[in-house]
């Protein structure tokens, strides 16, 4: 069974299913951001403000920064973006 981290406080959460380990975090995120409705902000990010958020450490995965060039493991991946909430 996953152990579900917890959501922090103000974020936005997206939930990322890799059937084969190997894609970058920045590329299935931003994938992500765009198919989702339910932050309008996120899903119209432009590249630029996306590399801040990274860059700024606003995106994390279990409470720790993550790095774009990151790769996916196979499973469930709990990505968090800071200052997103509603």
């Amino acid at each position: 069974m996953d152990h579900v981290p917890p959501i922090p406080p103000n974020s936005f959460r997206v939930v990322l299913e890799q059937s084969i380990p190997g894609g970058r975090l920045d590329s299935a995120l931003m994938e992500a951001l765009r198919n989702q409705s339910d932050n309008p902000d996120l899903k119209a990010l432009s590249r630029g403000k996306f590399k801040e958020l990274f860059a700024e450490k606003r995106i994390q995965i279990k409470g720790q920064p993550a790095k774009a060039s990151s790769t996916l493991a196979r499973g469930t991946t709990y990505v968090d973006l800071l200052g997103f909430g509603k």
